[in-house]
């Protein structure tokens, strides 16, 4: 797998970030990709949000069962959004702001400064948006995400 590019916020320690997108929402950043990959941004003004691909690249263990931010009871990893599952992906819906040369300025996100980018997918409500969603053991409200913050459980 390569990097595109870098992820740049203003979070430089896990501690204290946002969980989730939907936490950061007044949150700016941008993606710088690397200029051999800069003309696949052609196009890419016209969405209002993308999906990003990153690296956990501070994730040192994997772990199958983990506690989540939201709960108290270990969970299997693939029922969570833990960063220390074995391939240490990540994926954001952020708000795309601008779009210049290789820089995509976005808002809405909660990733790690320097964090290493794998692709960029766009958000499309045709496809992307499920009604009938279930969100099987969690069961915070919008509210109580929204306010929770990182801690050092997931280094």
């Amino acid at each position: 797998m390569i990097t595109i590019g870098t992820i740049h916020t203003p979070f430089d320690t896990l501690e204290n970030m946002p969980i989730q997108p939907k936490c950061a929402k007044d949150i700016t950043g941008h993606i710088e990709l690397l200029p051999e990959y800069s003309v696949g941004l052609q196009d890419l003004d016209g969405f209002s949000h993308i999906y990003l691909i990153y690296q956990f690249h501070k994730a040192t263990r994997t772990e199958l069962l983990v506690t989540p931010f939201m709960d108290t009871v270990k969970r299997g990893v693939y029922s969570t959004r833990s960063p220390i599952r074995p391939n240490h992906i990540g994926l954001s819906l952020v708000q795309v702001v601008s779009v210049d040369k290789n820089i995509v300025n976005i808002q809405g996100v909660d990733v790690l400064n320097g964090t290493p980018l794998l692709d960029i997918k766009p958000f499309i409500p045709a496809f992307d948006q499920v009604t009938d969603a279930k969100s099987g053991w969690m069961k915070s409200s919008e509210n109580d995400v929204v306010k929770k913050r990182s801690d050092n459980r997931f280094r």
